[in-house]
């Protein structure tokens, strides 16, 4: 399976092989060093620890933990694998050509933070009529009857918006530039600039 640990560094436009115009997203993509192997027999199910960008500053843990990758990882995570291969081994670099132009990928981040957000802003309500004595503008309205006297989990009202991760499926890759470590995807990824982004390869069922 392939995947990466990268960052969002902003959008740009390119032009397709018809001549389409497309919004494309570009990610940087820094080298990224296997700091542990899990296998089913010692944790229970097979994955592989990715770490990438150099820390100064490390709890003994976590040194201890990348030791033997001779690496110290800022981020750190972890990716689920159907079967390890020779290739995949502690201390192993994974960098940008590993991905090819036209891949298929889902982009993962952390959607932009908005704060405290009414029920408008957040979920798309209508506000009330402004004629004919109507007060309730932005008001929610209802939010459930006498019985069974609770609020039912998950009901749109106002709250925090933003700032979750997000999940955005079926990208294509259109740029892989393994010299400046960057990968553009067509279409808009989840996240800031700067915000951490892991991309993945889209099974096929």
């Amino acid at each position: 399976m392939k995947a990466l640990i990268t960052r969002k560094v902003g959008m740009t436009s390119t032009i397709d092989k018809d001549g389409t115009v497309l919004a494309m997203t570009i990610l940087s993509a820094s080298p990224c060093v296997i700091t542990q192997v899990k296998t089913t027999e010692t944790d229970g199910y097979q994955a592989v620890q990715l770490g990438t960008e150099e820390s100064k500053r490390l709890n003994k843990a976590l040194v201890g933990h990348s030791k033997a990758a001779k690496i110290m990882p800022k981020i750190i995570r972890e990716f689920l694998i159907n079967e390890i291969t020779e290739e995949i081994k502690v201390g192993a670099t994974i960098t940008a050509d590993i991905f090819n132009v036209g891949d298929i990928i889902h982009a993962t981040g952390t959607s932009k933070g908005k704060g405290f957000a009414g029920t408008i802003k957040r979920h798309n309500f209508h506000r009330g009529r402004k004629t004919h004595g109507g007060r309730s503008y932005r008001r929610p309205g209802s939010i459930g009857s006498m019985y069974p006297q609770r609020i039912f989990k998950g009901k749109k009202m106002s709250g925090q918006m933003g700032d979750e991760q997000v999940t955005v499926r079926n990208l294509r890759v259109a740029l892989v530039d393994s010299e400046l470590g960057v990968i553009g995807v067509v279409g808009a990824v989840p996240g800031p600039r700067k915000g951490i982004v892991i991309i993945k390869e889209a099974v096929k069922k």
